[in-house]
């Protein structure tokens, strides 16, 4: 059993059914901690949130993710906080980093899921807000996969940045070389922006 915030038994039942069913096997490699970052890639398909959804339910891991605050300010918002959402302010002067760090802060247990490449189209770069937060927060990224050439999804490795962010992002793209989307071809480069900034 895991550290993290913890769902109920249901969708533990429903999300090895759904795997099961589907052929694919669950890795679980999830870090010791309570707090922590969980990035998912390659994102090349819709697909790719139905099983992350399956094996969170799977591990009885319950994630939060962030949103815009006028979503939660509709008639849905009291919904989508108790899916997991949590309301990001863009005019805050303390940015997306340091609204989620201080989540991060005020809590026992969180677990924030983060698609880093944004979309499933290929980009040259990944979104770099994952790597800020947990820094900031100083909670690990965890690094969750999806194979589809093995048929093979779960978390393969967590660290806390180091904020050398050229030899914490080697690590990543290591702990990542063998892993395939359903499209490789759209795979994001495994890189930030911030990477060719420092050059």
């Amino acid at each position: 059993m895991h550290n993290g915030p913890t769902t109920g038994r249901l969708r533990q039942f429903l999300g090895r059914l759904s795997l099961k069913l589907t052929g694919w096997t669950l890795e679980t490699n999830l870090p010791p901690d309570s707090k922590y970052v969980l990035i998912g890639a390659p994102h090349t398909t819709n697909w790719d949130f139905p099983l992350m959804l399956a094996a969170t339910g799977a591990w009885r891991l319950k994630v939060s993710w962030m949103g815009k605050d006028s979503l939660f300010s509709s008639r849905m918002g009291g919904l989508l906080r108790a899916l997991g959402g949590i309301s990001i302010d863009r005019s805050n002067p303390n940015g997306v980093v340091g609204q989620i760090s201080g989540h991060f802060k005020e809590r026992d247990k969180l677990v924030i899921v983060m698609a880093v490449s944004g979309t499933r189209s290929r980009t040259d770069y990944w979104r770099s807000g994952f790597y800020w937060i947990a820094k900031e927060a100083q909670v690990p990224i965890a690094c969750g996969f999806i194979n589809f050439k093995r048929k093979v999804l779960g978390v393969k490795a967590s660290f806390i940045p180091s904020g050398d962010i050229a030899a914490d992002m080697d690590r990543i793209r290591e702990i990542y070389q063998d892993v395939h989307g359903k499209y490789p071809e759209n795979a994001s480069r495994i890189r930030l922006k911030a990477e060719d900034d420092i050059n």
